[in-house]
């Protein structure tokens, strides 16, 4: 069965999975890692991509990214291709460092980002780098850090997540780590990683029930958002998709307006969807 193309849009967010190839580690050091995070800064900031949670483990890692003027493809192989090519010269190593494919997700903001921030930067908890959210608050491989104010960089956009919880940095960061707490004993929450609408709904036993009573459902692996975002989002793909290996296509969509502001961006609604088939 063909793979599904990506789908990507100026000023959308994406919750992106990148893992080792057989889940080997592709961080071994510290050195790894502090490369990796220089490597990214410089791609966001060039491709102008904000970037509002991040968590490094031994074997994978997660980002949340809103595009900018470079596709999400354009970001993550830049940063990909660099990092293996310096990972597999320092280790004497050659050959693939990542699986064939990263996961990339399409996300509806006002519902899930700050959900999406709460996963991401519990990682490091959940598999056992730190042994407390005391701990986490300076750990230097993920985003939490970077929020409360004890490590710092140009490329994370902290000041917008807590602008979420309160207008004073210490009150925001109080409310912050409140929220990040609270999600402790939610586990491992995988309705957050893809077609979310469906497991978060109780599983498909309980859509076909809602079916029987013509409550209709739309889901995509590709996507996380309700019903009326996934549909919106397909319907808008189904008229741009060439179904060619190896090419991206951009167009304008007609006047294509979404009916909430699901995709928050600094300019109008109205949007450029790009399909990628790699």
């Amino acid at each position: 069965m063909p793979r599904q193309a990506r789908i990507d849009a100026p000023g959308a967010l994406h919750h992106v999975i990148v893992r080792g190839i057989e889940r080997r580690k592709i961080f071994k050091d510290k050195l790894d890692r502090f490369d990796f995070l220089t490597r990214l800064g410089k791609v966001l900031s060039d491709t102008h991509t904000r970037c509002f949670a991040w968590a490094l483990i031994p074997n994978h890692f997660h980002l949340l990214l809103r595009s900018g003027n470079r596709s999400l493809a354009t970001v993550m192989r830049r940063l990909l291709t660099g990092y293996a090519m310096g990972f597999n010269q320092r280790h004497r190593r050659s050959g693939q460092l990542f699986q064939n494919r990263y996961k990339s997700i399409l996300c509806q903001e006002d519902n899930y980002l700050l959900e999406l921030v709460r996963y991401i930067h519990l990682n490091p908890l959940r598999a056992g780098l730190v042994a407390d959210l005391s701990k986490l608050d300076r750990y230097p491989f993920c985003g939490h850090s970077v929020i409360m104010g004890k490590q710092a960089n140009d490329w994370q956009d902290a000041a917008y997540v807590l602008r979420f919880f309160a207008d004073q940095d210490h009150t925001a960061r109080r409310r912050y780590k409140a929220h990040l707490a609270k999600g402790i004993e939610m586990g491992k929450r995988p309705e957050l990683t893809g077609g979310g609408l469906i497991r978060s709904s109780g599983g498909w036993a309980a859509i076909k029930s809602l079916r029987k009573a013509d409550i209709h459902f739309k889901s995509d692996e590709r996507i996380l958002g309700d019903s009326d975002f996934v549909d919106e989002v397909l319907r808008a793909s189904e008229k741009m998709f060439y179904p060619t290996m190896h090419h991206c296509f951009t167009s304008p969509l007609d006047d294509l307006q979404l009916k909430s502001p699901r995709l928050r961006t600094t300019k109008p609604v109205a949007f450029r969807l790009q399909i990628v088939q790699i």
